[in-house]
């Protein structure tokens, strides 16, 4: 499969100006697979550039994507200059250790979205794997995570919220800020990395969807879901899943007269057939075709799912959600 296609399938990647490289490990066959560890693994190089205004003061900062279980993503990031690395969320522990060994990254960080097993799963294991102090090394892995799951998070050593500013890298362009984007659970956060224009979402957003409200209230999620749309249309969402197909279906049923979520359905169904990752996304892209950011601006969604003129915002994305929760 060229780069081309997966440039493509993702504009965040042919939008931005950055060094880019994209790794596939794929097999022919043209049938849909299913998701494993053999799907696509991709590796994207950011120029992070430092406080100094000297060229050669920028140094790579590279995120690695990669399957996990059945269907979750798992997300390494790499800065170059410390040799920092932060696993994005835990799946499976196996997985993201065999990443580390192949690239030779020492783990630093692990940074839990939320408190599921799928999110967590692995943290005890990658903390006692990569944490070293003695003569060869003196390395301590530090789990961070939501505040408000502290109890439900294994090994948490730092507890965050939203706002607060988690320094990583060589330099304050690589700050991660938090993102408080609870409704999916009540403690839900997310990591922005303002510089770089990235944000890891988790489960609070999906492409073309949004997680089930297991916790939340329509209030709560459906301002989560704002604050995430506020962001710019250039920022790359990486999110937790391989869904975009089943949700694909839901979106086109509650707007089927948006001639860009027709082309894009195309497109995952197309990617999706050679094993390709439908994710990243980036956020005008979903802007523009996922019906859980568009509920209060698109008529043809609210009518198929029968919201009322005296509605509020919350109350029809809970009406969203609940038609997405029955469709099949």
């Amino acid at each position: 499969v060229s780069a081309s296609a997966w440039l493509l399938l993702s504009p965040s990647l042919s939008e931005r100006t950055r060094a880019t490289k994209s790794v596939f490990n794929q097999n022919n066959n043209n049938n849909i697979r299913p998701f494993s560890s053999s799907s696509s693994t991709t590796t994207t190089t950011l120029m992070s550039s430092s406080t100094s205004s000297s060229p050669s003061s920028s140094s790579p900062f590279t995120i690695a994507q990669f399957p996990c279980l059945d269907d979750n993503y798992g997300y390494l990031i790499h800065d170059e200059t410390t040799g920092q690395t932060a696993a994005i969320d835990t799946p499976c522990a196996k997985t993201y250790q065999t990443h580390l060994d192949r690239r030779g990254w020492t783990l630093t960080h692990i940074l839990n979205t939320h408190h599921h097993h799928d999110h967590t799963g692995g943290n005890q294991e990658l903390k006692e794997r990569n944490s070293h102090n003695n003569s060869n090394s003196n390395n301590i892995v530090t789990i961070y995570g939501p505040a408000n799951e502290a109890d439900r998070i294994p090994g948490l050593d730092v507890a965050l919220g939203g706002g607060d500013t988690l320094p990583f890298g060589s330099s304050s362009s690589t700050s991660i800020a938090v993102m408080d984007v609870g409704g999916h659970t009540k403690g839900h956060i997310a990591f922005h990395i303002p510089s770089q224009n990235v944000v890891f979402v988790g489960d609070a957003l999906f492409a073309l969807g949004c997680g089930k409200m297991f916790e939340g209230t329509p209030e709560q999620f459906w301002k989560s879901l704002k604050a995430l749309r506020e962001l710019s249309d250039e920022t790359t969402v990486y999110c937790a899943h391989e869904y975009t197909s089943g949700n694909a279906k839901f979106a086109l049923s509650v707007e089927p007269g948006n001639t860009e979520l027709q082309t894009r359905a195309l497109q995952i169904r197309e990617a999706r057939s050679k094993g390709l990752p439908t994710v990243p996304t980036t956020m005008g892209l979903e802007k523009r075709t996922n019906p859980f950011l568009r509920v209060d601006i698109s008529d043809e969604i609210r009518d198929r799912v029968g919201i009322r003129g005296d509605d509020d915002e919350a109350t029809a994305f809970g009406k969203l959600r609940r038609a997405k929760d029955g469709f099949r």
